[in-house]
């Protein structure tokens, strides 16, 4: 970090980093600044406008505080600090003009619009707008854009920050969104009509200010003030991406990211946002007894009588589900041994060695991609296996990171080099890791469920410590269950695996044999579902 410099804020005389914006120095100092198209996970468009501020000593009218950094600031006659001014008549006066000028064509809809109770527009407008408009001509609207499904559009609302197209451009890497023409002519549209071809979409809905963006499922259903609120972690994938659940009475209406700068800063895949309607239908809610090769509802303690009926005198075998909260697992575990059986967690077969954390986790964490110098893919697609990751490694490789691949060639969203798809690229590549200077950083081996699938996924596993230990680099294992690694934290895995675990457990009456197991149907994660009941 620089040295620090001083600067005065409304009074408040503070030091900060001069690589700050002003806006981020107010920030520091506890003043608020409005603002529409700043966000700082993004670059600065400075095309607002509502962020100025006065710079005594400086131009002789407003700035944009989102574009100026401190180290450009001049000091006083006496080498006092700058003097930084967000309350002046000046600023006031143009604050509300600016408001003025983005109120003209907005449509007097608040009512109908999902945006409304949280909309930044209706916010600012009350604390930093005035109550009347000189504007007299007719309103400008504007074609509604197909997006596709799960982002609804109504671009008349649009007041052109560019949130949305700055976002799908750097941070989910399509190009789909952009603006064309100027003035009062400027609109956001997508190139030739296409609709957005991204996991992490659905992040535009709540990065806009007002309500252009809203989701299409979520549509007049319910009101923000109306919905009860409850943080807890996405399941969706491995990641563990923080989240909040809003339920109306017992009724789950959305899901929204929560900010954790080690995790998934503040984006979400479309995954975890929209899974909620499946809590709502096709739900397995009460237990089914099979007779007659015909299923029917029982209640818990003739089921529960039914079970312990057909486990006695039989080997038991306990398979732990990918959305498993660690104590079900645990409870399971002790359950299934009590009777001498067997649980196993890795029902796909992942050849992951237990008991050797550092194996079947890794050494790095998730943000130590932010300042790998460079990133090694082992067997992994993580823009559809865990596409927050993804945008990271992309924010990396923007940084300068380079990437590798290697195993099937996919699109990333970035440039990758592609070492191969065979064993024979591993070999390879561990032994130009092991014969290549030492990185300046640190780096950052990944590797996937694909890879560690595999019949000789141990093997693979040992090539990707190999090489992470020959660069002096971290690995992160990738895991797409979300339950897999509290399960085998607790100790619920087989020696030997599935196979293992299923020999000798009858699955049908007769049957001694262990069978492959080609899909298994998943339930949605007990903690989320108890938010509401």
């Amino acid at each position: 970090m620089a040295d620090l410099k001083k600067i005065s804020i409304d009074g408040i005389v503070i030091e900060v980093d001069p690589a700050l914006t002003l806006i981020q120095a107010c920030e520091q100092a506890g003043v608020e600044i409005p603002r529409f198209c700043y966000h700082e996970r993004l670059t600065i468009a400075g095309n607002c406008r509502m962020c100025l501020v006065e710079v005594v000593g400086g131009p002789p009218k407003p700035t944009a505080s989102c574009a100026m950094q401190v180290r450009d600031l001049r000091p006083g006659p006496n080498g006092e600090p700058p003097v930084v001014k967000t309350n002046s008549p000046m600023v006031k006066k143009a604050r509300e003009g600016v408001m003025e000028f983005l109120l003209i064509n907005h449509p007097l809809d608040c009512p109908i619009c999902d945006q409304g109770g949280e909309c930044d527009l209706q916010d600012q407008a009350m604390a930093y707008g005035v109550d009347f408009s000189r504007f007299r001509e007719a309103k400008r609207s504007s074609d509604n854009l197909d997006l596709g499904p799960l982002v609804a559009t109504a671009m008349t609302r649009c007041i052109s920050c560019t949130r949305c197209v700055r976002f799908t451009s750097e941070v989910a890497g399509i190009t789909q969104m952009g603006q064309t023409g100027r003035g009062e002519d400027a609109e956001i549209t997508s190139y030739l009509n296409q609709t957005l071809d991204s996991n992490l979409q659905g992040n535009i809905i709540d990065l806009c200010p007002v309500g252009a963006l809203t989701s299409k499922p979520y549509a007049f259903t319910a009101r923000p003030w109306e919905l009860t609120k409850t943080e807890t972690i996405d399941v969706m994938d491995a990641l563990g991406s923080n989240i909040r659940v809003d339920a109306k009475g017992r009724e789950v209406m959305r899901i929204l990211p929560r900010n954790h700068d080690g995790v998934n800063e503040e984006w979400i895949s479309d995954k975890t946002r929209f899974v909620w309607d499946g809590l709502r239908r096709q739900r397995l809610d009460t237990p089914y007894i099979r007779e007659n090769g015909r299923l029917r509802k029982a209640g818990w303690d003739e089921a529960l009588k039914a079970v312990a009926a057909a486990m006695k005198g039989k080997k038991v075998a306990g398979l732990i589900g990918d959305l498993v909260p660690v104590e079900a697992a645990y409870a399971l575990k002790m359950l299934i041994e009590s009777m001498g059986g067997t649980v196993e967690c890795r029902v796909d077969g992942a050849k992951l060695p237990a008991g050797n954390r550092s194996a079947y986790v890794g050494t790095a964490k998730i943000e130590d991609i932010d300042t790998a110098s460079g990133i090694l893919l082992i067997g992994t697609n993580p823009r559809d296996e865990a596409p927050v990751l993804n945008a990271r490694i992309r924010k990396a490789w923007l940084a300068g990171a380079e990437v590798g691949l290697i195993g099937a060639a996919v699109d990333l969203t970035y440039e990758y080099h592609h070492f191969g798809t065979d064993r024979a690229a591993l070999a390879a590549h561990l032994k130009l890791a092991e014969e290549a200077a030492p990185d300046a950083k640190p780096g950052v081996v990944i590797i996937g469920q694909g890879a560690l699938n595999e019949a000789d996924g141990e093997a693979v596993l040992a090539y990707a410590m190999k090489i992470a230990e020959a660069r002096k680099a971290k690995l992160l294992v990738l895991h797409t269950a979300a339950a897999r690694v509290g399960a085998m934290d607790v100790g619920a895995v087989t020696e030997g695996g599935m196979v293992a675990a299923l020999e000798g457990a009858e699955v049908r009456d007769g049957e001694t044999e262990p069978v492959a197991v080609q899909h298994i149907v998943r339930s949605f994660d007990p903690c989320m579902v108890c938010t509401v009941h």
